[in-house]
């Protein structure tokens, strides 16, 4: 009898063993269920959330923080006699004469009621500023063969690039390259076929 009291409370005993086993099983897939419904997408398919792109950051970074620069570019007046300075403000990045230069040659604003003086289709090619002061900057050939205008729009050419560059303390003096090379002339007046130091009198 007494054997059989401890049959009957083992029995009790696993009983219980038993639900409790039963209910946190049911409890942990219910909380797998759960999981599942959130991360899954509707074909059942995990959905992992991609991360975001540094450069995504990065970018967003710049816009809603980056710095800018205000520079000076020199363009001609509407009669092409002289040459007038137009403030621009431009992100600050480390090659800033290549992106001034740039900017040059993509003109005056239009409202502005200046006129530009790099021929239509140049394009920057390289620039460099060595460590004496003197900057080399080289230009696609339009700069010669799309060249149209006088003696008069040559000079203001000429010199809106070299005021253009010298605005910068780095840079003392200018000497222009076509496709690479030493040129006399962009348009058969003004030589520069030696670096150039800037001139305050063409300024209006």
């Amino acid at each position: 009898m007494f054997k059989s009291k401890i049959q009957k409370r083992l029995t009790l005993i696993l009983l219980f063993v038993f639900m409790c086993l039963l209910t946190v099983g049911c409890s942990a897939l219910d909380t797998l269920s759960s999981l599942k419904a959130r991360f899954s997408g509707s074909e059942g398919e995990l959905v992992v959330e991609e991360p975001m792109e540094e450069d995504w950051l990065l970018e967003t970074e710049a816009e809603l923080f980056g710095e800018t620069r205000d520079i000076v570019l020199y363009f001609s007046n509407e009669d092409g006699t002289a040459l007038v300075a137009e403030q621009r403000t431009i992100p600050k990045v480390e090659g800033i004469a290549r992106a001034t230069i740039n900017e040059l040659i993509a003109g005056p604003h239009p409202e502005s009621g200046l006129q530009s003086t790099i021929p239509e289709g140049t394009v920057l090619k390289d620039i460099n500023i060595r460590p004496d002061g003197l900057a080399i900057v080289d230009f696609s050939s339009e700069l010669i063969t799309n060249f149209m205008g006088d003696s008069n729009a040559e000079t203001l050419a000429v010199y809106s690039i070299v005021n253009t560059l010298t605005q910068f303390d780095t840079v003392d003096e200018v000497q222009i390259l076509v496709d690479g090379k030493i040129v006399d002339t962009i348009g058969g007046h003004v030589s520069v076929a030696t670096a150039m130091t800037r001139d305050e009198g063409l300024i209006q």
